[in-house]
């Protein structure tokens, strides 16, 4: 039960005249008591709320930055109109600060027997699972003085997918690859090292290219074209310990790294490969194997979408371990961690070896823009100092992605916005000089 603002202000309107005039017992009961009436009356017509049925509709999922909408079904089987105003509760990270209040609540008249629907726009501000918590519905009277008041759980569970936002580098990666398998007019040989079929030679062709058997069968000279082996194994294995807590710019490092893992994943089944997921700390946190080039990418979203930075040291050597099982056979190790010194040197080169006598490795990080922004920076004192001490974390950095590459190790360090592509060039060229 609930008494509104409209019940208070007429009790307070009737009551003031009766204290200034004729203060007394009585002349108070004589105003309130037909408010009470009225408000008894009031409540006694006011649809129930506990007999009303409430169903969900609407999206499941949805990337992070975008809208989902959801919708709320509810019947009035009562005998008496439902006037209600109801408030549709949701964590506060499903809308963006400010707007939960006129996104939650909604003002409804049902009739008798009817139903009605009314819809919940969510925009989530962060990755991962968002349930609903408890809709409450306050029915009033016809009068507005009382309402009945009561709560449902009608369950409902939306996946906030990772925003994927270096899918717009995909088309032009993917004319590279398509210059790389041979298939658009250049007049270069393919980079490649598996046969894919003969053509008619063409003025600017290598000769080293002209299949001379061939062309013995025939009245024009035949050439070979060539294209990057097909059906290579990709493993990429996503450090969620302490280090990808850290934010680079306005968003994790975690989120950062899973942005271009998806750009590559994206790139790598349109080219053929098989591409797998690992995510691991002292524990696996989420492990996608075997998908059909057509199911990579939406496994891959799903799985990250749950994942979390957990703020304990990542054991390399598990993870090591683990990443061989996970590869058994020769594959690209694509990791997506850090370049801090002390989490390298202390954890991953001791059994780094382990990993790059059998696969190739390529070592992926990101990098902070505020410090870039600092080593350049000068015009005062502060900022000298500042500049200073970002060229001190820089140089940390390039010494330990040297101390990676002198182990055969391929590093790319970029800023969230261009981790995705250099990524994905680094794989297209360990693609074009055969080394997957």
């Amino acid at each position: 039960m609930a008494l509104t603002g409209r019940a208070a202000l007429l009790a307070a309107l009737g009551t003031l005249p009766v204290g200034i005039w004729e203060p007394s017992w009585v002349g108070i009961l004589a105003v309130n008591t037909p408010l009470a009436i009225a408000c008894a009356c009031d409540f006694a017509l006011a649809a129930p709320v506990r007999r009303l049925g409430l169903t969900r509709s609407g999206d499941t999922s949805v990337r992070l930055g975008e809208a989902a909408d959801v919708t709320l079904t509810v019947t009035n089987p009562s005998q008496r109109p439902l006037r209600a105003r109801i408030r549709d509760a949701w964590p506060p990270s499903s809308w963006q600060p400010g707007t939960e209040v006129a996104a939650s609540r909604h003002q409804v008249t049902i009739p008798a027997g009817e139903r009605r629907r009314v819809t919940t726009r969510l925009r989530p501000t962060r990755r991962g699972d968002r349930q609903t918590d408890r809709v409450t519905i306050r029915s009033y009277g016809p009068l507005g003085l009382f309402a009945r008041q009561g709560s449902h759980r009608v369950p409902w569970t939306v996946r906030v997918l990772p925003p994927f936002t270096s899918r717009k580098h995909l088309p032009s990666k993917l004319a590279r690859l398509r210059e790389l398998d041979g298939r658009t007019s250049v007049l270069t040989r393919g980079e490649g090292t598996e046969f894919d079929s003969l053509r008619d030679y063409v003025p600017g062709d290598d000769t080293r290219s002209i299949d001379w058997r061939a062309t013995a069968r025939q009245s024009t000279v035949a050439v070979r074209t060539w294209r990057p082996e097909r059906d290579r194994h990709i493993l990429l294995i996503l450090d969620t310990g302490r280090t990808s807590a850290g934010r680079v710019g306005d968003i994790p490092r975690l989120d950062a790294s899973m942005d271009a893992a998806l750009l590559l994943a994206a790139l790598a089944s349109r080219a053929g490969d098989r591409v797998d997921l690992l995510a691991y700390d002292r524990r696996v946190r989420a492990l996608v194997q075997g998908r059909a080039a057509g199911d990579v990418l939406p496994s891959l979203v799903n799985a990250m979408a749950r994942l979390e930075p957990e703020l304990i040291e990542t054991d390399a050597r598990g993870l090591t371990s683990t990443a061989i099982r996970t590869a058994p056979r020769r594959s690209l190790i694509v990791l997506l961690t850090t370049l801090d010194a002390a989490p390298i040197e202390e954890g991953l080169l001791p059994v780094l070896s382990r990993l790059t006598q059998r696969h190739t490795v390529l070592v992926a990080s990101v990098s902070d823009p505020h410090i870039e922004r600092m080593a350049a920076a000068r015009g005062n004192t502060e900022a000298v100092y500042e500049a200073a001490a970002a060229a001190q974390a820089q140089s940390e950095r390039h010494r330990t992605a040297e101390q990676l590459t002198r182990h055969g190790v391929t590093v790319v360090d970029a800023t969230p916005n261009d981790l995705p592509p250099a990524l994905a060039d680094a794989y297209l060229a360990l693609k074009a000089a055969g080394r997957l």
